[in-house]
This record gives structure tokens, C-alpha cells and sequence, in this order.
């Protein structure tokens, strides 16, 4: 099947291709692309924040007996499936 001829190869960038050049003649290692995982740092940074506290601020608020409990409730899931098998 012949090809499409809106799918020829594109020549890159001139100025891409001269910065890369220029690397590569000076001995300059390449940049690393930038990282865009489609997250706002702003709201990672929000969210880590809100994250750090959380664990200490709730166990703060728990009482003994409900720490107890929440501790047996977890050791059982832990522990119970491997006797049961």
C-alpha cells in the first residue's frame, strides 16, 4: 500500500537541531526533557502538605481504647487469612 503523503517524516526544529549541534560540540551533556505527568505542582504541594499531617492529627484525636481497637482490627487482617489457609 503506498504511503500517505501527509505522513512524510517532518525535519526537526532548525533551532532544536543547532541547539543540539552546539551540545554536542562543546561537550555538554543533552538537557533532560521536562517531566509533565499533567499534575499541578500547586496542588501536589496542597495535597502533601494536608498528607504529612493527616496520620498524626488523627491519631491525636483517638483515644485509647479506639487506637486498641483499630490495632486488633488490622492484626487480624493481617494475621487471620494465613490461619484460615
Amino acid at each position: 500500500m503506498p504511503r500517505r503523503s501527509s505522513k512524510q517524516a517532518r525535519l526537526p526544529d532548525p533551532n532544536v537541531l543547532a541547539f543540539s549541534i552546539v551540545q554536542a560540540v562543546t561537550g555538554e551533556p543533552p538537557a533532560p526533557p521536562p517531566v509533565d505527568d499533567g499534575k499541578n505542582p500547586h496542588a501536589v504541594a496542597l495535597g502533601r502538605m494536608g498528607g504529612l499531617k493527616g496520620g498524626k492529627a488523627r491519631a491525636a484525636k483517638l483515644t485509647k481504647v479506639q487506637r486498641s481497637a483499630i490495632a486488633k482490627k488490622a492484626a487480624e487482617a493481617r494475621w487471620g487469612k494465613s490461619r484460615s489457609s
